[in-house]
């Protein structure tokens, strides 16, 4: 099954993205749940590192298809370098005013500043389309690869942070995953030879990428899913810290990668010429079903065991989700449209966050995961309803 993946590697320039997009993205799964360890730490209130990360998702959330545009228009290298300059500038204000003690607001307006930079995760994905254009089953095998690769760094990243700032200090995993993350994206746009051509300006489709059909419907029902994932990060935190252990917070999370990184791993094999519509709805329902057992878990060994099932969903919906795009968004304007709908993915981490962080400080830690339950719900009854819609035969044929 792993050899399916092996003529990827084969593509000139192609490991060179690659190593580059791990490394970022590594750093970029240490961010949240090393935000959360870093002001829980220093200021002593969940409510308030969920409120902190929230406002940098919105932010980011807001930039986002404004950057990807960019990128459509003038290039992956031309957009990604002077960004990611100003997010590390930013990046540095934000560990001063932890280390300082500066006010609370001053977090509020320095952190959602460092996430202004273009998605290494869109950029890659666009490289894939550009590379395997006309090649149906290599494609759906390159996206499948790249939703593996950000489940494997979501079992690398928050280990990390939480081990690195439980160990040294509390902004030692925001700090290693900022240095990280600038090493990634160098390396990642030096692979010059794989990165797509801009379209001409007289090509390009009039509007904007939200005008096609399909993809806000795509957005909302991401929305839920980055909720799941903002509960999960604040929620287990908070859990393992009632539970006296709170260096198991990362290795737990990470459990839940795994179970998505081996689910993406098969998924991307076998699932090949399905219909879409079918997989999203299928996929939704998963997320539901396998996150409520996470209630029930009387101990931290039964919610580890419980997280590798609850993550088997997710990179199957993923990858659905980036397949159905591809088909959805004009080449011109693929990374604005992808970039959107990972805004939806961005908006509910930062809402999942919020409320699950404000129900931990409110009625207790175990109920958190009430938020990611019902969020799995949701995006289950959106996928439903929006079948009929996304099974239009013109979404397929747009291109």
């Amino acid at each position: 099954m792993l050899a399916s993946y092996r003529p990827l590697f084969e593509v000139p320039g192609a490991r060179v993205f690659i190593t580059g997009g791990m490394i970022a993205r590594s750093a970029g799964a240490m961010f949240g749940v090393a935000t959360v360890a870093m002001i829980a730490a220093r200021r002593g209130s969940y409510e308030l590192a969920g409120a902190v990360m929230a406002v940098g998702m919105v932010a980011l959330a807001l930039f986002a298809p404004f950057l990807g545009r960019l990128v459509d228009r003038y290039g992956q290298r031309r957009i990604a370098i002077p960004f990611f300059i100003w997010s590390g500038f930013w990046a540095t204000m934000t560990v001063l005013a932890s280390v300082r003690g500066w006010p609370s607001w001053v977090l509020f307006v320095t952190y959602p500043l460092v996430g202004l930079i273009p998605s290494l995760g869109t950029m890659a994905r666009a490289r894939w389309t550009h590379i395997f254009a006309g090649d149906p089953r290599s494609l759906h095998t390159a996206l499948s690869f790249e939703q593996v690769m950000e489940e494997i760094t979501f079992v690398v990243g928050p280990v990390l942070a939480v081990w690195l700032s439980t160990t040294l200090f509390p902004e030692a995993g925001f700090v290693f995953a900022a240095v990280c993350y600038g090493v990634g994206v160098a390396v990642f746009v030096s692979a010059r030879s794989t990165e797509p051509p801009v379209v001409p300006h007289h090509e390009r489709p009039h509007g904007h990428a939200h005008h096609n059909p399909g993809l806000i419907p795509l957005a909302f029902i991401m929305t839920m899913t980055g909720a799941i994932f903002g509960v999960n990060e604040v929620v287990t935190l908070a859990v393992a810290e009632d539970a006296g252990q709170k260096n198991a917070a990362g290795p737990i999370l990470a459990l839940y990668a795994v179970g998505s990184a081996i689910a993406g791993v098969f998924f991307g094999h076998h699932s090949h010429g399905r219909s879409l519509v079918k997989l999203l709805i299928v996929g939704t329902l998963g997320m539901a079903l396998l996150e409520a057992p996470v209630l029930l878990a009387g101990n931290l060994w039964v919610l580890a065991v419980i997280m590798v099932f609850a993550g088997m969903a997710t990179a199957p919906t993923l990858i659905t989700t980036m397949n159905l795009i591809e088909r959805i968004v004009p080449k011109a304007q693929l990374n604005e449209g992808m970039t959107i709908v990972l805004t939806g993915l961005i908006i509910g981490i930062a809402a999942g966050s919020a409320v699950s962080g404000a129900v931990v400080d409110r009625v207790g830690a175990q109920h958190g995961y009430w938020v990611a339950v019902i969020a799995g719900g949701f995006a289950f009854v959106m996928a439903l309803g929006t079948r009929a819609f996304l099974s239009r035969r013109e979404l397929h044929d747009l291109r």
